[in-house]
């Protein structure tokens, strides 16, 4: 029961990140107006406003004007549900839980706005860094401290660390390949993911990541000929195996040292 009432929260906390997804990019309110069909403007009924159920009784159109409505609304949902279930399944109900919930809520956003028009709001990675910043200072725990300064001091080294990581990488990127290799929006990333990580998972986030973004890239590259590719669903991808396995890699990696 208690895993059924988690997963229908994420799926409603999913409903209210399609909104952001969508408004974000076009400078719009999250808050309001209320929900309503991108095609023909009708505010949605209640009923047809319901996480992933919805969607699927109605087939996925607009009960007013039957066009087709994107399934990424429900595939974020339902995405947002079970990561927040397989978040509380790992850590319960700690702050790290809630701490990794948030994380994962912003990785989300940024990930489909990424995919979409191929840049990360400021909105969800600065807001996020300093949210990190927060959270480790009211909660030690995050990082295994016993006191606030500490945890503050390995949220922002942690910060630090993901933001310089990627300049570097972009850096020098550039002067290899004569071009942009990396947006200053996969820097903003990746210093939220380590505000929340720390400086450990955060460089294996940054190692993960190529794993993912090199096998998608080939596959576009052969397929369509895309020379590019937006970075930050794979630094996403990257931090979620951080958090759920991080610390199990780097003992493997690093048995006797770590």
């Amino acid at each position: 029961m208690d895993n059924i009432f988690v997963f229908i929260i994420g799926s409603a906390i999913g409903s209210f990140l399609n909104v952001c997804i969508y408004r974000i990019p076009k400078g719009k309110s999250v808050v309001r107006p209320r929900s309503y069909c991108p095609n023909c403007g009708k505010a949605l009924s209640w009923y047809d406003n319901i996480p992933i159920l919805s969607y699927l009784v109605l087939k996925g159109r607009c009960r007013s004007c039957k066009s087709k409505i994107s399934f990424r609304y429900f595939m974020v949902e339902l995405l947002t549900a079970g990561t927040i279930l397989l978040l509380s399944t790992t850590f319960g109900l700690t702050a790290k839980f809630f701490a990794y919930s948030i994380l994962s809520c912003g990785l989300i956003i940024a990930t489909f706005v990424d995919f979409e028009i191929q840049e990360i709001p400021d909105e969800v990675t600065l807001f996020g860094i300093a949210l990190g910043l927060g959270l480790a200072l009211a909660f030690p725990s995050l990082f295994g401290e016993g006191v606030r300064v500490g945890s503050l001091f390995a949220s922002f080294l942690g910060a630090l660390t993901g933001g310089l990581s990627i300049y570097l990488m972009g850096f020098f990127g550039e002067l290899v390949f004569k071009k942009e290799a990396m947006g200053g929006g996969d820097v903003k990333l990746m210093s939220m993911i380590g505000a929340f990580l720390g400086w450990k998972l955060v460089l294996l986030t940054f190692f993960i990541a190529p794993v993912f973004g090199s096998v998608v890239g080939i596959i576009l590259k052969v397929k369509y000929g895309r020379q590019t590719i937006p970075y930050g669903p794979y630094l996403s991808l990257g931090a979620l195996v951080s958090i759920l396995w991080g610390e199990r890699i780097l003992q493997l990696l690093f048995y006797g040292f770590y």
